[in-house]
């Protein structure tokens, strides 16, 4: 049986759970104040979270309808077949998961950096870069054929690791948790973030990904462990994170 949809719907109420929160951090405390001021301001606000979650909302439903049985075939044909890295090397339960957590975290920095590199994926791709006011929506701002793409490449790469259905789901619940984080339009403490981000992505690091500057954004493509980007050495850091200037030029 296909247990995909229903750990989906839990990662949906945990997902609104964690959009609530954020949005009522960056109303107390934003970082940029983007959205400071009268009604009008507000109302600014309202129309740009409600499209970026919209274009979320339909991704998630294209996902969920279509792909979802494809991932999760995949893991049952890899299994039966006894394919994957999870399966040719053996090692403890818990390394399992651990394992298949940083192989699906190292494809994802991978696939961040060909949506970079590539000039194809990139007009696709700066869909979720255009946004100049970047808060916790724009977490799901993604053109569809984006995630399109990286839905059907995920097949060889779920039958590659070898991974079951309920890791991917639990690799899922932590991406979009951290990926929600570092989007939002927040200051985290500069000791606390700098301790933060020896292991995840932080604000403060994904801050100079979205820059108007080339080599800012094409740094920084880590999702959850931030470590891919110190080995792959595209690590950038901002010194000044209030100078910068969110959005695409080009």
């Amino acid at each position: 049986m296909n247990a995909y949809p229903e750990i989906a719907a839990w990662h949906s109420k945990l997902a609104v759970i964690a959009l609530v929160v954020l949005l009522a951090w960056e109303t107390a405390r934003p970082f940029f104040p983007f959205f400071a001021g009268g009604r009008e301001k507000w109302i600014q606000r309202g129309r740009h979270g409600a499209i970026n979650l919209a274009i979320g909302i339909f991704n998630a439903l294209l996902t969920g309808l279509i792909f979802s049985s494809a991932w999760f075939a995949a893991t049952v044909w890899a299994a039966e077949h006894q394919l994957g890295v999870l399966r040719w090397i053996p090692m403890p339960y818990w390394a399992r998961w651990l394992a298949a957590l940083l192989m699906l975290d190292a494809w994802t920095y991978f696939w961040h950096r060909i949506n970079h590199v590539v000039p194809f994926f990139w007009q696709f791709h700066k869909l979720h870069h255009v946004d100049r006011m970047m808060d916790v929506t724009t977490a799901s701002r993604f053109h569809t054929l984006e995630i399109v793409f990286s839905s059907i490449l995920r097949v060889p790469v779920l039958v590659l690791v070898g991974c079951g259905i309920e890791q991917l789901a639990l690799y899922e619940l932590l991406l979009f948790a951290v990926v929600q984080f570092h989007h939002a339009n927040i200051a985290v403490p500069e000791p606390l973030d700098r301790l933060l981000r020896v292991v995840i992505v932080t604000p403060y690091l994904h801050k100079v990904h979205h820059s108007v500057a080339v080599t800012e954004r094409d740094s920084n493509y880590s999702s959850i462990f931030s470590w891919w980007d110190r080995i792959f050495r595209t690590l950038r850091i901002n010194r000044d994170p209030r100078r910068i200037v969110f959005g695409v030029d080009s």
